[in-house]
């Protein structure tokens, strides 16, 4: 019997994914369990496994190709026995590994068929015929629609025929403008040209879709961390003892952000059509840098963790971004978000906001520098804090008292302690 493999659910948000890899080759026998593919979708990269065990007979869909849920990857023939050997049948001899036959054997016609449906839908919206695409080597992926239409609206128009005439006159010289020939690629300055990952397009889509649809203003004041910093010097061998983790910063502006969002909720809000979505939960982003872009994993119901769980989970977040390894369920929701450019030494910016959400804390470096308290100058670790807010539910009086709040309980610590 033969059983399909098939591109899973992976959340509701997640419709599309690209094959990234096979980790097992046609005619490989394969474990119940054991992982086939890896797929790379805009927040997570996940396998998918086999679901019996038996010989890996098709792949439908090879590396870089762009699949839907639902789409067929590949074939597993599960009356196949581990050294490749399918059972025999009466009058008919044994066979060895499954040869699948090769995709360009198909005839030409049908070369058109065999392009993803992500690629037939594109297609389809920009009027492409597919079988101009096809080279017949492999199956049309959305690139190859993408850069058929590149190379399609670089092509000079082909210039118009002439009408014709009783008496040709005399040939003339041909003054019409003549299209420029590409310049010459200079060798001594070389370029790498390099496809974005689905999860860069994404980033990159997100974000020019926030600028787009959110009227969005950024806010800004400074913090004097010096009762943080004493605090931490006083109780951080306690806390590392009691906690094996250090006491961060991190943990201070979630429970500071979280005290400024109860006293201004509709920054803790988001827009659905003509109404406001009031959310009287606090579930805190927090953007964290990964080798293929930023994600932002999420610390749900917040308002609830101790200032241990806050940064125990924080670490964690921070290790399965480096390995690749953050689920969906990490990613998903959240109402809030807090950026950290400091760690790279930003000394001021303006985040752009996570859309449905309609603020962004960014948080920069800690600089020490000169300020005025009591009538003298003083030397004072300061750090710049912003909030970029959406103008439409949040008025510029309640962003400029959401960050004199956060100051205000960055500054005085011990009354996140009493207010919980």
């Amino acid at each position: 019997m033969t059983v399909k493999i098939v591109v899973p659910e992976a959340g509701e948000s997640v419709v599309e994914a690209t094959v990234a890899r096979w980790l097992k080759q046609e005619g490989d026998y394969v474990e119940a369990g054991e992982a086939l593919v890896e797929l790379e979708t805009d927040k997570v990269n996940l396998e998918v496994a086999a679901e019996q065990s038996g010989v890996l007979t098709k792949i439908e869909h090879g590396q870089g190709e762009d699949v839907e849920v639902g789409d067929v990857l590949g074939l597993i023939d599960e009356t196949a026995s581990p050294d490749g050997a399918a059972p025999k049948t009466e009058g008919q001899p044994s066979q060895a590994k499954a040869d699948p036959q090769p995709r360009d054997a198909q005839p030409a016609e049908a070369q058109p068929e065999r392009a993803t449906p992500i690629a037939k839908r594109v297609a389809e919206e920009q009027g492409v015929d597919l079988a101009q695409v096809a080279d017949g080597s492999k199956r049309i992926t959305r690139q190859d629609v993408e850069s058929y239409l590149e190379k399609k609206q670089s092509r000079p128009a082909p210039a118009a025929a002439p009408a014709p005439a009783a008496d040709k006159p005399a040939r003339q010289p041909d003054r019409s403008p003549q299209p420029e020939p590409e310049p010459a690629r200079d060798s001594s300055r070389p370029e790498t040209r390099e496809r974005m990952t689905r999860r860069r397009q994404t980033i990159a889509q997100r974000l020019v879709e926030a600028q787009q649809t959110a009227a969005m203003l950024t806010t800004f004041n400074e913090i004097d961390m010096s009762a943080v910093m004493d605090l931490r010097k006083r109780r951080q061998a306690a806390f590392v003892d009691r906690h094996d983790i250090k006491l961060g910063f991190m943990s201070f502006f979630v429970k500071a952000s979280i005290g400024a969002l109860k006293a201004f909720p509709a920054i803790n809000a988001e827009i659905s059509g003509k109404d406001i979505i009031y959310k009287h939960y606090y579930d805190i982003g927090m953007a964290v840098g990964a080798p293929e872009g930023l994600v932002v994993p999420v610390l749900r119901d917040a308002d609830r963790m101790s200032f241990a769980d806050i940064e125990q989970k924080i670490k964690a977040f921070g290790q399965k971004a480096q390995s690749n390894t953050l689920s969906l369920d990490d990613l998903r929701g959240g109402t809030f978000t807090i950026t950290n450019g400091g760690i790279f030494g930003s000394l001021l910016s303006t985040p752009i906001l996570n859309p449905p959400q309609v603020g962004i804390l960014g948080l920069h470096k800690i600089e020490e520098r000169p300020i005025a308290i009591g009538g003298e100058v003083v030397i004072r670790p300061m750090m710049y804090v912003a909030l970029s807010y959406d103008h439409r539910i949040v008025d510029g009086r309640e962003a400029v008292q959401f960050l004199v709040r956060v100051k205000e309980l960055m500054e005085d610590p011990e009354v996140m302690l009493l207010e919980g």
